[in-house]
This record gives structure tokens, sequence and C-alpha cells, in this order.
């Protein structure tokens, strides 16, 4: 059976994630109380319905006093043998409270104060969560995310096979938008040439071949990517004896366009290549 507990801040998109989850096959409960999940898991587990042996579940802030005991019950349900995943919804505050003032829709903990203020409640939903994020197997910060965007990570994460039990995730990025919070680690690749200041490659990306061509021309990116991909096989069989789902390897450049999107698919190839599930994610390369 798979079992996915879907978690995270309110308003980072969890709603979304579970409509994509169940777009490819899940059985989809929404606000069920944690109170409730090693019976719903149980259940499922001892169904002979096939439909129960995909299952989402999403449990979160809504469920009121009862919240504050999730991180026990995930830590409780992992130590009787249960086999599930854990999907942590992120965001930076600053989105959150946009997204708040956007909707008009209350926050599930504004009734803890009596001003009643989304900034608070979105200040004392962070803090509450840090140990249930620090379980988590899979992390998604949609602060720069699209719809299609998360729909397209969630699909990356749980349409491949379930006996993959390491999921790389390549994901490029530009340094002026800010460092990705989900990368477990982090390359900058701003030492390399730049064809931002070639005229006739500036307006392209490192999706285009004559990117890909000038980067690769030199020798000392060669010498890098050696190096690089080195690393990078000592260390992902490491993450995968720990028991680590996704391994999120962050590649930066100045505006997450050229160098950092060629570096990042390069290293996708590569592990494809060695029989590794990996993915590639380019989270700024249509900013301007």
């Amino acid at each position: 059976m798979e079992f996915v507990i879907v978690t995270g801040l309110s308003g980072a998109g969890k709603t979304n994630a579970l409509h994509s989850m169940e777009d490819i096959g899940f059985y989809c409960v929404d606000n069920l109380p944690p109170v409730l999940l090693e019976t719903f898991y149980d259940l499922c587990d001892k169904s002979a319905d096939s439909r129960m042996k995909r299952v989402a579940v999403v449990a979160d802030a809504r469920s009121g006093n009862m919240f504050s005991d999730l991180a026990d019950i995930i830590n409780k349900c992992k130590l009787s043998g249960k086999r599930f995943k854990v999907l942590f919804l992120d965001a930076k505050p600053d989105t959150l409270l946009i997204r708040y003032k956007e909707t008009r829709r209350k926050h599930p903990l504004s009734d803890e104060f009596e001003s009643a203020s989304v900034e608070d409640a979105v200040s004392l939903e962070c803090e509450l969560m840090k140990g249930v994020k620090a379980m988590a197997d899979y992390v998604i910060d949609t602060t720069s995310m699209n719809l299609k965007q998360l729909k397209e990570r969630v699909a990356t994460i749980f349409m491949g096979e379930s006996e993959d039990t390491l999921l790389v995730t390549c994901m490029s990025f530009g340094f002026k938008y800010g460092i990705p919070l989900a990368a477990d680690l982090i390359f900058d690749v701003r030492c390399l040439p730049n064809p931002f200041y070639v005229k006739e490659l500036k307006p392209l990306t490192g999706l285009d071949e004559e990117v890909r061509e000038y980067i690769l021309k030199y020798e000392v990116t060669g010498k890098f990517l050696e190096k690089l991909l080195s690393f990078i096989d000592f260390t992902v069989p490491l993450y995968k004896a720990e028991g680590k789902s996704e391994l999120v390897i962050g590649i930066g450049c100045t505006g997450g366009k050229h160098r950092s999107v060629t570096i990042a698919r390069l290293i996708n190839s590569h592990l494809i290549e060695n029989k590794q599930k990996s993915a590639v994610y380019h989270r700024d390369i249509w900013k301007a």
C-alpha cells in the first residue's frame, strides 16, 4: 500500500497538491483529524478494495486542538512499523500573507489571537509545524510556483515506481531570487562563462542548444562538471542508505536562465544514465 500524509502551512497549496494526487490515481481524503490517522491507515491496509491501496490524506491546522498532536502521531505510526510518506507544503511567510489577503479567507489559527491577525496566525503555524517539517519525506516550497508547476512537482514525485527509494531533483535557480528553501545541496555555477553577455545568447535559455554549446566549449566547464558529478555520485548512495526519499540539488547562477539550467540538465541526464531516479525543475527560467 502507498499511503501519503499531506500537510504543511495553510495557504501553501495542500488542496491543489491533493487534487493533483487524485488526478494520478490516489484515493484522497481532506482534513482528516490526526487522531484518526492510525485507524484510517489500518482500514486501508486491510481493505480488499484496490482503490484503497494508493491513499493520500491531508492533516493540518484545521483540526484545531487535535492538530498539536500531529508530530507525535506521525512518530508513533513510524515506530509501529506503518509504511507511509509525508509530503510537506511550504512557503515563505510573506507569500502566505499575500495569498490570504488576496483570497480574504480566514486563517485556521486566527481565533488564537484577540486581534485575529493573519500575521500572528502565520507566525504561530510556522513555529508549530517545525517538528512535522523535520519529519517530512518531501518538502515542496511553493513560494515561486504557479499551479502548473506544483502539479508537475507532485506528479514527478508520486508517478514513479514505489520501489524507487530516492528521487533526486535537480533544481536550477537564480541567486537574485533567493536560495530555494527545499534544497539539500546547493552549488554555485556563477564561476562558469556567462552566455548573458553574448548578444545573440542573452534572450535564450539553458534549454537552447546554442547556450549549452557555449558553456560546454570552455575547458573550465569540463573540469567543473567532472568534479561535481564525482561528488554527486559519491553522495547520492549515502543519502539513499540513510533512507532519504528525495534529495534536492540546487544549481544556482545569477538569474537562473542560462548556466544553472544547463548544468542542472546535465546532472539530471548523468543520474538517469546511471539508473538513478531523477527529475529536473527550473524555478526561475521564465522570470524577467
